[in-house]
């Protein structure tokens, strides 16, 4: 990690003499717009065969990842280098596991659990036929270090967020580089997620002294640095560095304490109503902290070493990083909620669902599935506070109004 060391890390390849095929995954704008370049200028230099696929959409469809695998099968790679944001990642990951194991079922790989390292289905091993380089052009979803894949099925419009450490990349290259240039939209909307996942990472259940301090201080880079690497861009490099290592160390958080019910339910609106990740993160996250932060939740998340309710403490150790004052944990956890509608006015998001043109009617009529697919979602097991169906529908819907809720307990 360091501005300008892509060249530096690909050499590394040099010493894997059994490694010569490269098949390179991106989207189809990064590759038109010359990203690929100082790939593929690299690995000519180094005398490398390699093939781009680039053709993954926004939101990777299994139909998108089952072409990229025939591709690979095709190719014979030995290498994959994962090029773009989290969808590029996302894809190219899902497209591994098919590369290297074409009997898996995906019904199978996206079965439930309450934590990855204790699951009935065995993952199928990867890397015996790859090795995976994962290179960000996106300061935000942390894929480059994360063992989860977001995957749309595209004949029924659901989300499948896979999860297992087999996903894990060989080796992650986070060169701010390739971020310079990246359009104020996709910062606000990528860094605002990476605030998320560092946020949800800190309250999680499974959140230990490890994953506290990366979150802990990947916040702390964010809120710092997001707001002049979006309004300054290229012009100012070192903001543009932080954020992409503050992503990375949210990345590195939520990949071993997972996250919660802000993702379970931006995974679903982002689904349902086209609203990019990062920005159905930022119009949930608000009314989460306040769903969670209460002493005494009815139900509280499960898991053997969360021994007593502590979202409230957890937030008010993140308003103390930041420096944000308040004498109370409950006065702290109202200027932290404060202090993310000031950092979100910074990057232009706006303060509802329905400020995203979402037509009323249909978010109304598409409420109640959304709402289901929410709480059946793999990310709401790691939240504090275990939540009933109604409850995450009074989210979205504070969400979709822009008011503030009151979730007694």
């Amino acid at each position: 990690m360091k501005k300008g060391c892509l060249s530096a890390a690909l050499d590394e390849l040099k010493n894997m003499p059994d490694k010569k095929r490269v098949f390179i995954v991106t989207d189809n704008f990064l590759y038109h717009n010359g990203y690929t370049k100082a790939v593929t200028d690299k690995l000519d230099e180094m005398g490398m065969t390699h093939s781009i696929f680039f053709d993954v959409e926004p939101d990777p469809t299994l139909a998108s990842a089952n072409e990229g695998a025939r591709r690979m099968t095709s190719f014979k790679p030995d290498i994959i280098i994962a090029l773009g944001g989290g969808s590029a990642m996302d894809a190219a990951k899902i497209m591994w596991v098919l590369y290297e194991h074409p009997e898996a079922d995906f019904m199978d790989m996206a079965m439930r659990f309450i934590d990855i390292r204790k699951r009935i289905y065995d993952f199928p091993k990867l890397g015996e036929k790859t090795y995976f380089i994962a290179v960000p052009t996106t300061a935000g979803t942390g894929s480059e270090v994360t063992p989860f894949a977001v995957i749309t099925d595209e004949s029924t419009g659901i989300k499948y967020p896979l999860a297992d450490y087999e996903l894990m990349p060989d080796m992650a290259i986070v060169d701010a580089d390739l971020m310079m240039n990246a359009p104020k939209g996709l910062t606000a909307a990528s860094g605002i997620d990476a605030v998320s996942h560092a946020l949800e990472a800190k309250v999680s259940v499974l959140a230990t002294d490890y994953t506290d301090s990366l979150a802990t201080g990947a916040l702390k880079m964010l809120f710092d640095y997001l707001p002049s690497a979006y309004e300054n861009g290229e012009k100012d490099p070192t903001a543009r560095e932080k954020t992409a290592n503050g992503a990375t160390m949210a990345g590195m958080a939520f990949a071993n304490a997972f996250l919660g019910v802000c993702h379970s339910m931006a995974h679903k609106l982002g689904s349902f109503h086209h609203i990019p990740h990062g920005i159905a993160n930022a119009l949930l996250l608000n009314e989460v902290i306040r769903f969670n932060a209460v002493s005494i939740p009815t139900r509280m998340g499960t898991f053997s070493q969360y021994k007593y309710p502590k979202a409230i403490e957890q937030y008010a150790e993140a308003a103390d990083a930041l420096g944000l004052g308040g004498n109370t944990d409950n006065e702290k956890v109202e200027l932290l909620i404060a202090a993310i509608n000031t950092l979100k006015s910074k990057l232009d998001i706006k303060n509802s669902i329905k400020d995203y043109g979402v037509d009323e009617k249909v978010f109304l009529e598409k409420l109640d599935d959304m709402t289901e697919q929410a709480f059946d979602d793999q990310c709401t097991g790691g939240n504090p506070r275990y939540p009933l169906m109604e409850e995450i529908k009074k989210i979205y819907l504070n969400a979709y109004y822009g008011t503030e809720g009151k979730y007694e307990f």
